[in-house]
């Protein structure tokens, strides 16, 4: 098949809906948020519009052709589900095409003849973390021609990792609150070197300080330390998910939070929300997040040109990074009145209580109508350079 005969749009093919191939779970820590994720999408997705493909990649990798239940696909009594508890088989592996002229999706067992699942014309990957959302996935899926979901290679890449993303967002001149790096090679040349840089960071910043690995995300792997006491396990625990980290000085003020979703006519951004501080937990960490649904308020309780001010930077980041499709953009409002971006999430948590589409049903989108958004976004979009 040639790639001109190929589905680019819906409207070139009236005689099939499009189908939606939904990838999630992964190799990284997030693994179980992002097949919550997916479980929200999977329910909300138009079915009378969209053919919907679920795929779930393992955590040793493999890719799966899972059950389209996304009731089963829930937090429950504290755990978060997983991609081999919803496989069809544990052998069984899906496999998508690296040709440009062929978008066939195929399922194959051990023993038995492959079976082909059909074309797919847009993957909408909710995979969080290293290996999905880092620009990994977005460049397999170049390399096939297939439609997307979300940023490309180089804004997931630059997402992903802290160190970078706050580089570029200093370039483009928004404001960035004081950080240090430490990387692998620092570790493996003089750990303790590495450790009196952090060190020395505290006694130009003060305590407490917030170590993190430099490339994860859903608050995993992050300690908030108090002092020199604590500033070991932490070191240990963010280097558990990456030997890369980066290490934040503690900023006054409040946490705010700002959508954007690429419209026809250019990115637009919602109304903010602000994150409180969650009464059983020292910061906004992942159990606060996911586990006991610390609540955002929404819109968040900003006088009229501190909103506005926050969407122009929410979407200023969003260009400065080049992304595509959607961003959550993190922010502290400081106590002397200005707005610090923390950081970007490029395929932010479509969970149930996640705040980017809350964010959007409160300025006027529906979780459904967002999905669909963010679908025909993809389909309106080629692949390759743009």
């Amino acid at each position: 098949m040639s790639s001109e005969n190929l589905p680019q749009r819906p409207e070139q093919q009236p005689s099939r809906k499009p189908r939606v191939a939904v990838v999630f779970g992964g190799r990284s820590s997030e693994h179980g948020i992002s097949v919550v994720t997916a479980g929200a999408v999977l329910r909300a997705i138009d079915r009378a519009k969209y053919d919907v493909l679920p795929i779930g990649i393992t955590g040793d990798g493999r890719w799966a052709l899972t059950a389209d239940e996304p009731d089963r696909m829930a937090i429950t009594d504290r755990r978060t589900p997983s991609v081999e508890s919803l496989a069809e088989s544990v052998e069984g592996a899906v496999v998508l095409p690296i040709d440009p002229g062929n978008r066939e999706v195929v399922y194959s067992e051990p023993g038995a003849v492959p079976k082909v699942l059909g074309e797919v014309d847009v993957v909408f990957p909710v995979l969080h973390g290293p290996y999905g959302e880092d620009g990994t996935l977005q460049g397999l899926l170049e390399l096939s021609g297939t439609p997307y979901v979300g940023s490309g290679v180089l804004a997931s890449a630059v997402g992903q990792d802290k160190d970078y993303m706050k580089r570029v967002f200093t370039s483009f001149g928004l404001k960035v609150g004081p950080y240090v790096v430490i990387r692998p090679r620092e570790w493996e040349r003089d750990e303790s070197a590495a450790r009196r840089k952090i060190v020395d960071f505290a006694g130009e910043h003060g305590w407490p300080l917030f170590v993190k690995p430099a490339r994860a995300g859903s608050s995993i792997g992050i300690t908030k330390v108090d002092g020199l006491a604590g500033l070991d396990d932490a070191i240990a625990e963010a280097r558990r998910h990456d030997p890369k980290i980066l290490v934040e000085a503690a900023l006054r003020g409040r946490e705010i939070e700002c959508g954007v979703l690429e419209f026809e006519d250019g990115p637009r951004a919602s109304l903010p929300a602000e994150i409180p501080p969650p009464e059983e937990h020292a910061y906004y960490d992942f159990e606060a997040k996911y586990i006991d649904s610390t609540p955002g308020v929404v819109p968040a309780p900003l006088t009229a040109e501190e909103t506005a001010e926050v969407r122009r930077l929410a979407v200023e980041a969003f260009e400065a990074a080049s992304c595509e499709g959607l961003v959550r953009a993190d922010f502290f409002l400081t106590d002397d009145g200005e707005f610090v971006i923390n950081e970007i999430n490029t395929m932010p948590g479509f969970t149930p209580i996640s705040m980017y589409p809350k964010m959007w049903e409160a300025t006027g989108i529906p979780y459904p109508e967002l999905v669909d958004r963010l679908v025909q976004a993809a389909l309106r979009r080629s692949t390759g350079l743009r």
